[in-house]
């Protein structure tokens, strides 16, 4: 097992060092051409696997293992290391590997809609952009163990991380209104994407503003993904750093990732119809 996920790292690492390895459109292809875009490129890759299961059928062993990947990347004389988790499931018969794959991204199919307009007087609150972003670093590769683990956890991650910087809850405990979490219950705000992106949207309790461009954001503010295009947005991520050309650097979970370039053209759930929404908060 041991000499398997060595052989599975190593052929990893290789594609984003040899490009006559690299199939073209692949999610490793998009990343390396849209570094090429933006004047940077991967000087250092490191890569280290983890095993989370083994199961044998038929003489056929499925391993689901996770890659813990570190890039350095230098942009115009400006170097800043990039951190994602890949998850991936190979199947080998004996020490004969046949299949390795990306295990994909299924969005949560919870309901979106709510009531997410709040009558009377604003919410008092000054968001911490600093504690926001110092939560999003330390949490962004672990689960903390004072919130319920979802499956899909891209959107509860980015709640925790608005909760951190002091955003106001309100609603509970009706998990159609507002946004809040309550120890066994929760707004689908809180955890589903495209509902969290309607509650941004609504302004109602935590103020902010939709931005026509990433360069208008601040770290601490949020990027919504509709990945299809399809009007329903299924990811969510925060902005924790920029680039040399002052675009977002974003922290996620699900495929958990640091310091990632917001586009995500290097996801496996990337498609061309992919569209985005910028939210910074007001403060």
């Amino acid at each position: 097992m041991r000499e398997i996920l060595k052989e599975l790292l190593e052929e990893r690492v290789k594609i984003y060092v040899s490009p006559e390895l690299r199939a073209e459109n692949t999610k490793t292809d998009r990343k390396v051409r849209s570094l090429k875009d933006r004047k940077a490129e991967i000087v250092n890759v490191k890569a280290k696997g983890y095993v989370q299961s083994v199961h044998e059928e038929d003489g056929v062993s499925s391993i689901k293992y996770d890659i813990h990947f570190k890039y350095l990347i230098k942009q115009r004389g400006f170097m800043y290391l990039e951190e994602e988790i890949e998850h991936r499931e190979a199947l080998a018969r004996g020490d004969i590997l046949f299949e390795d794959r990306e295990v994909p991204y299924i969005p949560s199919a919870e309901p979106a809609d709510g009531d997410f307009s709040r009558k009377g007087e604003r919410i008092s609150y000054k968001y911490n952009r600093l504690k926001a972003v110092q939560y999003a670093e330390r949490w962004w590769n672990e689960f903390n163990p004072a919130y319920k683990k979802f499956t899909d956890d891209c959107t509860s991650f980015i709640s925790q991380c608005l909760r951190a910087g002091s955003a106001p809850m309100w609603g509970s405990p009706n998990r159609s209104k507002g946004w809040w979490y309550s120890g066994k219950s929760w707004s689908y705000s809180w955890a589903v994407a495209h509902a969290l992106k309607n509650y941004l949207q609504s302004s109602s309790g935590l103020k902010t503003r939709k931005v026509n461009s990433p360069e208008q954001l601040k770290i601490g503010d949020i990027i919504c993904y509709d990945f299809e295009g399809d009007g329903r947005f299924n990811h969510n991520t925060m902005v924790t750093g920029k680039d040399a050309y002052g675009e977002p650097l974003v922290n996620a979970h699900t495929t958990n990732s640091r310091m990632r370039y917001w586009k995500y053209e290097d996801s496996s759930a990337y498609t061309p119809n992919i569209r985005y929404a910028f939210f910074t908060i007001i403060d």
